[in-house]
C-alpha cells in the first residue's frame, strides 16, 4: 500500500516560501539547490515534522481553490500559529461551517495561492461528529 512520500509546491519566490514554512510553521530547511537545479527548476526541501515538503520555483496556480493540505496541531498551539502566520502577512481565510463536535481549523493562503489548513482534530473525531449528526435529524451546523 502506498504511503505519503512528499508534497511539492510550485512558488514564485523560494525564499518567501522558506519564511512561511520555517518561521510560520516551524519546518526545517534541509536542502537548497543553490542555482544548480537537479530537477525541473531551483528547489528547496523542508521537513515539517516527518513530512518532506519540496518547493520548486515556477509559475504557481493562477487561482485559489479549496484544494488544500492540512497539518495537525493541538488546540493549545493554534493561537500561536495564528500569530506567527499573521506576522508574516499571509491571507487568513474564514473557517468553513462546522458541526458540533468537530475540531478547530485555521485556513490560510500562502503567497502563491496554495491553501493550507492547521487542524486540531483526527479522522476518528470527524467521523464521530458526522455520525452523531446523521443520527440526529435537524442538527444545526455551527460556524466557528
Amino acid at each position: 500500500m502506498p504511503g505519503l512520500s512528499h508534497l511539492t509546491f510550485v512558488v514564485r519566490d523560494l525564499k518567501r516560501m522558506a519564511l512561511l514554512l520555517c518561521q510560520g510553521l516551524g519546518a526545517r530547511e534541509v536542502y537548497d539547490s543553490g542555482g544548480k537545479p537537479h530537477s525541473l527548476s531551483a528547489e528547496k526541501f523542508f521537513l515539517l515534522g516527518d513530512v518532506w515538503i519540496a518547493a520548486m520555483q515556477g509559475e504557481p496556480p493562477k487561482e485559489r481553490s479549496y484544494q488544500h493540505v492540512a497539518f495537525r496541531v493541538s488546540d493549545t498551539e493554534l493561537p500561536a500559529y495564528r500569530q506567527r502566520l499573521a506576522a508574516l502577512g499571509v491571507d487568513m481565510r474564514d473557517s468553513r461551517p462546522r458541526v458540533k463536535g468537530e475540531a478547530q481549523s485555521l485556513y490560510f493562503h500562502d503567497f502563491d495561492n496554495h491553501l493550507f489548513e492547521l487542524h486540531t482534530g483526527t479522522l476518528e473525531q470527524r467521523l464521530a461528529a458526522y455520525g452523531q449528526l446523521d443520527a440526529e435529524p435537524g442538527t444545526v451546523v455551527e460556524a466557528r
